[in-house]
């Protein structure tokens, strides 16, 4: 976060993030005051996260009840009651409710059973199979925080600003109707260091080479139509290719920066810590934040 602020623009128009995530950064432009008055788009692909932070936004008293009945569960059966959440209710669950656009039509337990199992979950991921089916196996945390009431009160505070749109969508769509003067970022799911390294199951369809490559293209032309891109990934060789050795990137006045990031995730504990990433942006880095 220290280094993507630096590349945060001084003004803007609108805030689009086609790859929400967690909205971190989402959420430290509002802290900062940065978004008020602005237009804001949060979009992914990801049915789940959309249907949960809307949940949390609409029905944030509802979901907080229900995360608490399962960290009930969960201080007498632990990894138990895990599976059995993830197993018997959350992916049925999620699958009855899924709708012909590929969206689900989520309910206040619904999204409460998705934030138990990323709070409880093996080092919070996110994960489905082929099937769409989240299968991410119980984490080893001794007390593991489920409930966080106050968190989830000035989330859905936030979420409810009249400025803020969530979409469940594709993120060229949104990179599509981005244009001059928008702020853009983009953190899609990284490109793999190595073979054995790649994660692309955020969701069932995956998000593989032929992905990066159309992302590039996207960006590239976006920042030629005067949107102000800032991107993060990994500094793979795919990436390196796509970004720091094409004449595309640099006539559209894109920029690759290696910049020290920490990583709490790798089934290696040793390999766990500061790590480079890369940002590519057409936006002055600055040296005063």
């Amino acid at each position: 976060m220290p280094e993507l602020r630096r590349f945060y623009p001084t003004s803007f128009r609108r805030y689009i993030e086609p790859f929400v995530g967690s909205a971190a950064v989402f959420f430290d432009l509002h802290a900062a005051g940065r978004l008020r008055d602005r237009a804001v788009e949060l979009v992914d692909t990801n049915a789940d996260l959309i249907g949960c932070y809307t949940m949390v936004r609409d029905h944030v008293e509802e979901v907080a009840a229900h995360l608490e009945g399962l960290a009930a569960g969960h201080a007498v059966h632990g990894a138990s009651h895990y599976y059995a959440i993830r197993d018997e209710r959350f992916n049925p669950s999620r699958e009855r409710r899924r709708q012909p656009d590929g969206s689900i039509a989520y309910t206040p337990e619904l999204a409460a059973m998705m934030i138990y199992l990323n709070r409880t979950g093996y080092n919070g991921l996110f994960r489905v199979n082929s099937d769409g089916h989240f299968n991410v196996p119980a984490g080893r945390y001794a007390r593991p925080r489920i409930v966080d009431r106050v968190r989830l009160l000035q989330t859905a505070a936030i979420l409810q600003s009249a400025n803020v749109r969530l979409e469940h969508g594709s993120y060229l769509q949104s990179l599509e109707s981005a244009g001059h003067g928008d702020f853009v970022y983009i953190d899609p799911p990284y490109a793999p260091l190595s073979r054995t390294a790649s994660f692309t199951a955020y969701t069932a369809s995956g998000f593989g080479p032929a992905d990066q490559e159309r992302l590039q293209r996207a960006i590239v032309a976006l920042a030629r139509r005067g949107g102000q891109v800032l991107l993060s990934n990994s500094t793979s060789d795919a990436v390196s290719a796509l970004y720091e050795r094409s004449a595309d990137v640099a006539e559209a006045g894109l920029r690759a920066y290696r910049v020290p990031a920490r990583r709490a995730i790798n089934s290696v504990a040793t390999r766990r810590g500061i790590i480079e990433e890369s940002l590519v942006t057409n936006i002055p880095r600055r040296s005063d934040v």
